[in-house]
């Protein structure tokens, strides 16, 4: 999730596909009864190893072949590292069937890369290099897609979508964050977008005498709640903040800029559009890292050797939430598909259970909430064999009723404006009205390709933090230099002190 930084499972998926069988590196294969295909796939394949086998070497497992030829295409998106969470492999392979058996003689290859977030930007930017590895569509985090526009990696479908009638439906800011500033053209077609806030369990606020439901209207709040908390219930994390490098984009986006735009000067707080500048020096920047310093210094969320663990999104939502170990989560809209019926860890007492607050802004200042928002999206690489039928399938998956089932199975928020608006999807889940209501609060990381590396400098920051190898000044001088030197200091704004 999902680029947000996405964990847990699926939601009430469908039933994977009864006919698919999964190969050593887990690419999930539809055969076809007819031996002609078969026979041509074969050949195609052979002629591919001889071909890619470097490639495949450099790439790891699941990154060999390229997108086909004829009428075969490859399909890439991620499967989380150590994560029990196949929604999308559930939902993807029924896909594959319904389209295969409405185009015949098409073949649908999907690949699964088995990584962590960070790991997968690189692994897919690695396959989108050469023709011989590129696949023909790919799964893309919207924070990503500029830098991989910037990089020649994917192809625009501007002339694709002039003449797709669904693309109306789909609403102005997911359209906005699939263009690049610099040609105006789109690169992705956005699949869900989501929204963050607080996640709390009830029945330890009950514990501990904290009346529900609970609202906190300040930082101050949220974090008074957490020592009462820690005072009330040892044993039990008060409060979880995704935090350092090994959490990747989870650290930057449910983590510190969940905080940072919560600032009083939220607008110019990262990125100044106006001037087209990197904000540095801000009293906000320095406010944001000093509560995350709190909460880690006090002792008031995950131990540090446990925060910067590979594992803690995974751990978070399928054991420390379910356990009753966790009892504030700031966290997003999706977690939700953690614990339903086919998620990793099944657990149909969390919809009486947990309780949700929107996270307020630091002083309760502005409509007093925030939120950020990002998502995935489906682009076609600039070296796809097979652009056109890659596209016919991205059609296909985005049709309103697919879109409907992915959004309401994947726990995210539609992007359709008529699959948001539909009741059905609205009651699906218990929370998807709350998240939905949060986006005319939310906002959107810079669409800027230098993104990705403010957003590593952010991550870096916050670890040192946690670790108390810096303090918050040291922590923030050292952000402010490594984004001079990432986008030069002409590139860069003093930020409100």
């Amino acid at each position: 999730m999902p680029g947000h930084g996405r964990t847990g499972g699926s939601g009430s998926s469908p039933p994977g596909n009864p006919r698919a069988a999964r190969n050593r590196c887990g690419s999930t294969r539809v055969p076809h009864r007819r031996s002609s295909v078969r026979t041509r796939r074969r050949a195609a394949i052979a002629l591919a190893a001889l071909t890619t086998v470097s490639a495949a070497t450099l790439s790891g497992c699941g990154t060999g072949s390229g997108g086909g030829s004829g009428k075969t295409i490859k399909v890439v998106y991620q499967q989380q590292l150590n994560n029990a969470n196949h929604v999308q492999a559930d939902f993807l392979g029924p896909m594959v069937e319904q389209f295969e058996k409405a185009n015949p003689g098409t073949t649908v290859k999907l690949v699964p890369v088995t990584a962590s977030e960070n790991d997968y930007y690189t692994k897919i930017q690695l396959m989108m290099r050469s023709p011989a590895t590129a696949p023909d569509l790919v799964y893309e985090d919207t924070a990503t897609i500029n830098s991989d526009v910037a990089s020649g990696y994917l192809r625009p479908l501007d002339d694709y979508l002039r003449t797709w009638q669904d693309w109306s439906t789909f609403a102005a800011p997911a359209k906005a964050a699939m263009k690049y500033a610099a040609d105006g053209k789109t690169y992705g077609v956005p699949d869900n977008t989501d929204t963050r806030g607080l996640w709390y369990n009830k029945q330890l606020f009950a514990q501990a005498g904290i009346p529900v439901p609970w609202q906190p209207k300040t930082w101050a709040d949220v974090l008074g709640t957490a020592r009462t908390l820690k005072a009330e219930l040892p044993g039990v994390t008060p409060l979880n903040v995704f935090t350092g490098v090994a959490a990747g984009e989870a650290s930057s986006m449910q983590g510190f800029e969940m905080l940072l735009y919560g600032t009083p000067a939220a607008d110019t707080s990262l990125y100044d559009a106006g001037q087209g500048k990197w904000v540095v020096g801000s009293k906000g920047f320095k406010d944001a890292l000093d509560f995350v310093h709190t909460v880690y210094s006090e002792q008031l969320g995950p131990s540090p050797q446990q925060a910067l663990g590979a594992n803690i999104q995974a751990q978070v939502g399928t054991e420390m939430i379910p356990q009753g170990k966790l009892a504030i989560d700031l966290d997003g809209s999706w977690m939700p598909n953690n614990w339903i019926r086919t998620g990793p860890e099944p657990w149909p007492q969390w919809q009486s259970t947990m309780g949700m607050a929107y996270m307020p802004t630091q002083n309760g200042q502005g409509s007093g909430k925030v939120s950020m928002s990002g998502g995935w999206a489906w682009s076609i690489p600039a070296k796809a064999k097979n652009p056109d039928l890659a596209w016919k399938f991205t059609q296909f998956l985005e049709t309103r009723a697919n879109s409907a089932q992915w959004n309401t199975v994947n726990a995210t928020i539609a992007v359709r404006t008529d699959v948001a608006s539909d009741p059905a999807y609205l009651k699906a889940l218990p929370s998807n009205a709350f998240f939905t209501a949060l986006v005319p609060d939310t906002y959107y990381r810079p669409g800027v390709p230098a993104y990705t590396q403010v957003s590593s400098a952010i991550q870096k920051a916050m670890e040192s933090v946690t670790t108390g190898q810096a303090s918050v000044d040291k922590a923030a001088s050292t952000f402010d230099s490594d984004v001079k030197t990432a986008v030069g200091g002409d590139k860069t704004v003093q930020g409100a002190r």
